[in-house]
Formats: structure tokens, sequence, C-alpha cells
């Protein structure tokens, strides 16, 4: 089958055209050897197919996403490569490109972001840097759709796209020892021309995946040969030679370089939003306003208008449909009190869940983002991390699962482990349906505030845990942390949307499969006890479960059976807690929940409960997540005890200190 590669740096677009240029896409699997995600899709109105490498600076792997890039260009020969560019970052992006270049395949440089680069004021000579480099340039912007389609008909005829014949000018002594090698791989070992000189100058230049490859195929023309030269050296001078051609390259295509308005703009902003001072309070600001769409203004009108819906004509008609049958009590109760009011209960809470997930695809788009990882990073180096840490970290506000695959960016093991640790902390989407019915049910009038503080909180604790990590893992290395501030855009309604779903189609998946069992399993402990079948859910499983950790719950303000059995069953995943309590007080109206838990518990109470499902036990998948990253069940382990620690602590301290204050 036709192969198509995307390379590229991060945050160049990559994804955004990825996604304009397939039909669909899927993760297959991982990449050999490496947790990371293969992500593949398949050119519209075609068989091609399109393989999105992970975002890298450089063929030498400092990380995971990385060592995938290098080890693809060794063992596959895609028919294409697509290499992504910022047109505002040439200078950067451009040191990738010429290694790739380097490996000799027929690839296509795209600059993306086009439309950034006018703005600016500047242009190159596209026909000068085609001529330089020895390949094809387009120009697109990605997220306009503009100039796909051309590049859509290159992908097409990609066999008219020659191989590139690139060779700099590297200084003598390398030159040297970069064709003794080469030679060499050609007669020893049947390498092409372009191979074996890629391999020579990635094995000088003291790449890692490159070095273990020549180690395990016993390639004694790199091994033995190259290590008689000053390692530093060369690889000093390959960075210096690359640099200086870039340079030059810019220098003649440059066409003129006037700053624009856009850039202008942006720099006035960001003298603003990136303060030291003002930076992190105007990012609590625009966190603030996000859970006022989300809780009170937006989301919770259209929530309440779903849950009326889903509660009294779904729920009535359903259950006189099932009368009208001649249906068995107990299959009753499990439709209507089971499966309507545990799956309903939480799909009810959609509208706030895709207002917030289109609050943060806002701000992604507009290109705020990325000043949040850079206004962060100066508290992030209080406690031994930086920004590269509060990416994942913010990614996990959506799903914690992603956010530790997002954690595979950082070089440092112990760093990525302590991130990896933290993450269960951060508040996923899968609590807000329980944050949302406790905050309508005890602070109707301060929903978003409430729902701030809990977030806030679950950041908190992870900087104190994460400075305790650092000394107790000993963590004395970090990554270094490069971000790149692209220019404001306005953003685009079909972004938004895109960006809305992808983060948003995982709750409603999980509707009908985990949320789904979970109901079922919640229904037949609360709905079965020692004598049988009951309607009296107090004499249930789920009761007995309940009450017999009561005195355990306590001093955390928790005192009714149903929260506590739905705790349990919120380790499955953290949105059958609000379907567990609606099974379990017979109900499918988040109203009549709201009113039932006011019975229950005061507002420090409900305080606590909330703190408590933000720092207790992390769900399977994240569990599983884990362990995967690790390699260890040790962490596992570790994960499940501090977590559960944590949360008791923290919880009994919010209730014992809030009763007392108020």
């Amino acid at each position: 089958m036709t192969s198509i590669a995307l390379i590229g740096n991060p945050n160049t677009g990559k994804t955004t055209l990825f996604n304009s240029l397939t039909d669909k896409y899927a993760v297959v699997g991982n990449w050999t050897g490496v947790t990371v995600d293969k992500k593949v899709g398949t050119l519209k109105h075609s068989a091609i197919q399109v393989v999105d490498l992970p975002g890298a600076y450089s063929l030498n792997p400092l990380t995971k996403d990385e060592a995938v890039v290098a080890k693809y260009l060794l063992n596959d020969q895609p028919d294409l490569i697509l290499n992504i560019t910022n047109a505002s970052q040439l200078k950067r992006n451009l040191l990738l490109t010429i290694e790739v270049l380097e490996r000799g395949l027929p690839l296509i440089l795209i600059l993306n972001m086009i439309d950034d680069l006018r703005r600016s004021g500047q242009s190159y000579d596209l026909v000068l840097i085609s001529q330089r480099l020895g390949c094809k340039v387009l120009t697109t912007n990605a997220r306009g759709h503009q100039g796909i389609k051309e590049l859509r008909q290159q992908i097409i005829n990609y066999q008219e796209v020659p191989a590139p014949q690139l060779r700099l000018n590297y200084p003598p002594m390398l030159q040297q020892a970069i064709r003794q090698a080469a030679e060499a791989l050609e007669a020893d070992f049947n390498y092409s021309p372009a191979v074996a000189r890629w391999l020579a100058i990635q094995f000088i230049d003291q790449n890692k995946a490159i070095r273990e490859y020549a180690a395990v195929h016993q390639l004694t023309p790199l091994t033995s040969q190259v290590r008689y030269y000053d390692a530093q050296q060369f690889a000093d001078q390959i960075y210096n030679t690359r640099l200086a051609f870039i340079e030059d390259l810019l220098h003649d295509a440059e066409q003129h370089a006037a700053q624009g308005d856009s850039s202008q703009l942006t720099g006035k902003i960001d003298k603003v939003v990136t303060n030291p001072i003002l930076g992190l309070p105007i990012f609590a600001g625009i966190f603030y306003l996000m859970f006022k769409l989300s809780f009170e203004w937006v989301g919770t009108p259209l929530s309440d208008a779903l849950d009326w819906f889903l509660s009294v004509p779904v729920s009535n008609t359903v259950d006189h449909w099932l009368l009208q049958l001649g249906a068995m009590a107990p299959l009753r109760s499990l439709i209507v009190n089971g499966l309507i009011a545990g799956v309903g209960g939480v799909l009810a809470f959609i509208p706030q869940i895709f207002t917030l997930f289109a609050c943060i695809s806002l701000l992604e788009d507009s290109g705020y983002m990325a000043r949040a990882a850079l206004v962060t990073d100066r508290l992030m180096q209080m406690i031994g991390l930086n920004g590269k840490s509060f990416i994942p970290l913010i990614i996990g506000f959506g799903c914690n699962v992603t956010g530790i695959m997002a954690a595979r960016t950082i070089e440092q093991p112990k760093e990525r482990l302590v991130t990896t640790l933290i993450m269960p902390f951060m508040s996923c989407s899968a609590r807000l349906p329980i944050y949302g019915l406790v905050v309508a049910a005890f602070f109707p009038h301060h929903q978003a505030l409430v729902v701030l503080s809990i977030y806030f909180l679950g950041i908190v604790v992870a900087l104190l845990v994460a400075k305790l990590y650092q000394v107790l893992f000993q963590v004395k290395e970090r990554s270094v942390f490069i971000i790149e501030l692209p220019e404001y855009h306005l953003p685009r309604f079909d972004v938004i949307w895109h960006g809305t779903w992808d983060k948003g189609k995982g709750f409603i998946k999980k509707a009908g499969t985990i949320i789904f069992a979970g109901t079922v399993l919640i229904w037949l402990l609360s709905s079965f006890g020692p004598t049988g079948f009951v309607t009296d859910s107090t004499r249930s499983f789920a009761a007995a479960l309940g009450r017999g950790l009561v005195p355990f719950f306590r001093p955390l303000g928790i005192v009714q059976w149903q929260a506590i059995s739905a705790l349990f069953t919120g380790i499955l995943a953290k949105e059958v807690i609000t379907s567990s309590m609606m099974v379990m007080f017979h109900t499918s109206s988040k109203a009549v929940l709201i009113a039932a838990l006011g019975q229950f518990m005061n507002p420090v109470a409900a305080y606590s409960l909330l703190a408590f499902v933000l720092l207790y036990i992390p769900c399977f998948a994240t569990l599983a997540t884990i362990k995967e990253e690790t390699g260890s069940f040790k962490w596992v382990l570790f994960a499940v005890v501090s977590g559960l620690t944590i949360a008791y602590c923290t919880s009994f301290l919010i209730f014992q200190i809030g009763s007392l204050i108020f």
C-alpha cells in the first residue's frame, strides 16, 4: 500500500493538516518498542495511507515521541514524506528538515501557517528555497483549508516527486569521516549511497537510536572507525554547518521583513497576558469565565432541559410500554431505575461538559494555551518541574489517561514519573457530572466559583505532592522547556467544533460501555439483598456495604450509605458515581436527586465529598495507563494508596476545620 508520512516539529499544525487530508483516522496499536500511539488515516477519496508521526525537534531522540520518528526512518520506506513547518519559524524548523532530506526519500516541504507569515509582513522566494534544498515546496494554511487541494494532488502524483540530493559542505575532517564510513557501509552491507551517508552522519552526530541500531546490526564501519574521532567536536560542527546553511538560505530567500499589524498586536497582548505579575490572575480569571459559562450561563440551562426530557417523557414512556408488555418487576426496575436513571443521569451533563470543552478548544485555537504554559513555567520551577509538565497537566483536565500519555514528551525519566503520578489529581471531565450535581444542590449561586476552587485544589495538591516526590525520588536533572508562541487567531467555528467533539466523544462512548456496565452493577447491588430481589434498597447489598463503612467516612462528613457505595463504583469510571446515586435513590431526575442529597449533608460536608472525589483512587483506565507507562504494578499500587491517603486527609481537614468555622 502507498504510504505517506507526516513529519514536523510540535506546534506546526501537523495534526490539523492530517485531519484536513484524511477522511478519518484510527489509533492503530503502538509503535514497535514504545507505548506511543500510532495514528494512521486514509487520504480522502483514495487508498493512500497517511501516517501521522509524533512531533519532533530532531531525529536525535530525547523523548519517546522523537525516538518513534528516528526509528521509522530507519525501518520503514514511505513513498513520500510531508515535512510540515511553521512558515514563521523556519530557522528552527529547517534543522529537522535537513536531517530528513539527508535520508534521501522523496519529500515535499510544506510551509504551513503561511497566513501568519504574510500578516507579519514577511515572504520568501519559494523557488530559491526549493532549489537550495532540492525538494518541492508548497504553502498551506491548514486551519483555513488553503493549499490543501494542491497538496492532495501532489500526494496522488507522488511518483513525480524526486528524491532529494542535498549534501551540505561539512568541514574536511568531518567529510572524510562521513565518506569513509559511508563507503564501507555500501561495500560491506549493501546500503544505498544516500542511506549509508545518512547513517554515518547520524551516528557521528551521536544519535542514540542510530547507535543502538548500529550495535544490534553490528555495523562495524560505524562502531569501529568513527569512534576514533572527536565525537562532540564533530557533532558541534554538524549543527553549526546546518545552522549556517539555514541562515544563508533564509537571508537570500527573504524578500521583505516589515512587521505587520498582527505581530504588533500579538506583542501588545503578550505584554499583558504573559506579565510575571498579571499572568496568573488572568489565567485564573479566564478559567473562572469558562466555569461560569459551563455551570451557570449556558451549560446548566441546557443540562436541566435534557435532564427533564430523559427523566419525564422518556422514563415515563418506557415504563408505560413495559407495563403494557407485561414485563416482570425486576426487568422494569433494571431498565427504568437502572439504565435510564443511571446512564440518562450522566448523559444529562453532556451540555456542561461540551461547553467546557468548547471553551478549552477556543483557547487552544486562539493561541492562548501556549501562553498559559509559559505563565505557569515559573510556578512549576518552584516545585522542581517546568512548563513541559504543565502541558500534560492541562490535557489531564480533559482526561487523565491522555494527560499521562502526553507526559512522554518529558525527557528525564524521574521527572516524567513525577508528572505521571500527580496526573490523577487533575480534575478530569469524568468528575464534572458529580461536581454539577453537588454544586447545584448546595452552592446554586456560586457554582462556577466552587468548581474553579476544586480545580485549583487539585493543582495545589499536585504541586505540593510533586515537590515531595522530587525529594523522595531524588530528582536532580530537569527537562528543557521550549515552546513556540503562535500568533493570536480569531477562532474558527469548524476548528472549535472538531476540537470539542474529539475531546467529548469519549464521554458519550463511556455511556454505552463503562457507565452502562457500572449502572447494571450498582442496580444489582441495590436491588438484591440476602433475601433476593428487594424493592427497598435499604435492605440491599449496596446498603450493607455503605453502612459498614460509615464509621470510616463519618469524620469526612459523609454519612449516607448511597454516597459511600457510589464512591466504590467510581473506581470503574468517575462518571459512574452520578449514575450510581441515580439508581440507589430510584430516580432519573437530577432535580429529585439534588433535593434528596440536601437532606443528608450540609455545604461543608458537600465540599468535603467533592474534594474526596477529586483526589481518591484513580479510575481503572488511568491505573492501566500508569502501568503501561511505568512498566510496573508497583507504581499502580503507589497511586492507589497515595491517592486514597491524600484524599482522606484533605477531606478530613476540610470538614473538621470547615465545621468549626461554619
